[in-house]
């Protein structure tokens, strides 16, 4: 591949910038913000957005954490790219190279896992040096960056979909940290992430005097006399019976997940009054719409019994439902040509140094290579595929599910990952806290910003000289959907609900103790 004088200027670019990605690389982890609470992490995207020289609309698609960011050179193509920054509850960990939760915090805080935070700013790399490019070389055309909060519930992106924040795009680059086999330092090719529904049902027990009063007093005298059992009692109903019926939900093949998270609990004290609310929420990861639909119904069912026998009535609330993704070659070919230029990550001594310690600090061995060899290696997006499919059914076309999917259906997309360090096995399982540290300290993750942000410029650059390239990716997604958005063959929006955001969703507080967790560091096992 033969680089244009616009992205010589996007590599050096990015590694002019390299200081300043890094700092805003342990920012962002620092923050640590969880699930549609990012708001130090999205207020810091959309000021340093503007004072890059971008247009931005705060609290894009009515998410008070999301943001869309514009910035034109003239007529032309528009290429986006997109940051996520939520975090995860209950993985707080300082960078460094033994378990610590970041100061003045507890281990139950937020933390990044994938991490989101070097996501964040690699795809941010990649856009302001593409920018620089154009700017330089005068290419005409423009920019597009969301702020996607809310990624490890698929929140945002069904949402911007919906609202039309993807439509008018000629093409939209969509990078994820990742460290195994097939999927390090590729791009998709066939197999896509599949859909995904997610929802907080809802148990509400406000007329407990129904169940079971003979005399209709709202609360007995004795408290040995009967009483509703309340919210509590259905959501611990609810959890139990879902995970029984869980095998008869689905079949026993497909790469199929739920996954539950208790978010309130009654009153969260203990009285002899019935608990008046409960919510539990639901992650369905699943190959197909109509797969997902099924364990829907079968979680309705499950509320429908569990609120009669418990006195409450139930509600179910949307969190997301996003659609399976849609292939796009030509789309992954411009990547993988920009990801052989720009190359994989490489670990430095630095980088080694930290890793033994790690490893040291845990009573191991140093080794004297300690990543994984993979992360420093290309993987050919058709050897990917080859492995990816091996354990899938040839029928089933999708598999796990990312909110990305529902990108893809507004303008061609093209999807890679590029390593993510991670040690390489020692006998034992690692701790989960060394990847997360690893995706905090500079000296780890700032390889795999470096090599986001160049395959992200490199890319973006392709598809804004290369009037070929891009019709040929318009051409096949024309052919995928069977005429384009509106086709024989396109997949409209799920979404018909409004953003999940009032939801008690876990989050940093103000007290008059000061700023903590919601749940507080104070806490023994906290």
């Amino acid at each position: 591949m033969t680089l244009s004088d616009a992205q010589t200027k996007a590599l050096a670019t990015v590694d002019a910038r390299m200081p300043e990605l890094s700092d805003w690389c342990a920012t962002i982890f620092d923050f640590g913000e969880t699930a549609w609470r990012e708001y130090r992490s999205a207020e810091w995207y959309v000021n340093r957005l503007r004072a890059e020289g971008f247009t931005v609309e705060e609290g894009s698609g009515g998410m008070p954490t999301a943001f869309c960011a514009e910035w034109s050179n003239g007529d032309g193509p528009v290429i986006g790219m997109y940051a996520e920054y939520d975090a995860i509850p209950g993985n707080c960990q300082a960078a460094a190279t033994q378990r610590a939760p970041r100061e003045g915090l507890g281990f139950q805080a937020g933390g990044h896992t994938d991490p989101h935070s070097g996501l964040g700013i690699g795809a941010l790399g990649g856009l302001l040096a593409t920018k620089a490019a154009m700017e330089a070389q005068g290419i005409k055309g423009g920019l597009r960056f969301t702020g996607e909060p809310a990624e490890k519930v698929r929140g945002s992106k069904p949402i911007h979909a919906a609202k039309g924040y993807y439509d008018g795009l000629a093409a939209m680059l969509s990078f994820h940290p990742f460290y195994m086999l097939p999927l390090c330092n590729t791009v998709r090719w066939d197999t896509h992430c599949g859909a995904a529904h997610s929802m907080v049902y809802r148990f509400i027990c406000d007329a407990p005097e129904s169940w079971g009063m003979g005399d209709g007093a709202p609360i007995p005298q004795s408290h040995s006399a009967i009483r509703a059992p309340g919210a509590s009692e259905a959501l611990i109903a609810m959890f139990q019976m879902s995970k029984a019926l869980r095998d008869s939900m689905l079949p026993h093949q497909g790469g199929w997940s739920i996954s539950e998270a208790v978010l309130t609990a009654g009153q969260a004290t203990a009285d002899n009054q019935p608990a008046g609310l409960a919510e539990l929420q639901y992650m369905l990861r699943t190959p197909d719409v109509e797969m997902a639909e099924q364990v829907t119904a079968a979680l309705d069912r499950n509320a429908e019994a569990v609120a009669a026998m418990t006195g409450c009535r139930w509600e179910r609330h949307w969190v997301c439902k996003s659609r399976p993704g849609l292939a796009n070659h030509a789309m992954a070919m411009i990547v993988w040509n920009a990801m052989q230029v720009a190359g994989p990550p490489q670990w430095d001594d630095e980088a080694v140094q930290v890793a033994q310690e790690i490893q040291s600090n845990l009573g191991l061995d140093p080794m004297p290579a300690p990543f994984i060899d993979e992360m420093s290696r290309l993987t050919h997006p058709h050897e990917a595929e080859a492995i990816l499919r091996r354990d899938l059914p040839p029928r089933q076309a999708n598999s796990t599910s990312d909110d990305y999917t529902d990108m893809s259906w507004h303008t061609p997309l093209a999807r890679f990952y590029i390593a993510r360090p991670a040690l390489n096995p020692a006998g034992a399982p690692y701790p989960n806290w060394v990847m997360n540290a690893l995706g905090g300290i500079p000296a780890t993750i700032d390889p795999m910003v470096r090599s986001a942000a160049r395959v992200l410029s490199l890319s973006a650059l392709r598809l804004l000289e290369d009037k070929a390239a891009r019709d040929a990716a318009w051409a096949e997604f024309e052919e995928r959907t069977g005429g384009g958005v509106g086709g024989d063959r396109w997949v409209a929006p799920l979404c018909d609900y409004e953003p999940p955001i009032h939801f008690r969703w876990p989050e940093y507080i103000e007290t008059p103790r000061g700023r903590n967790w919601w749940i507080p560091s104070t806490m023994p096992g906290a």
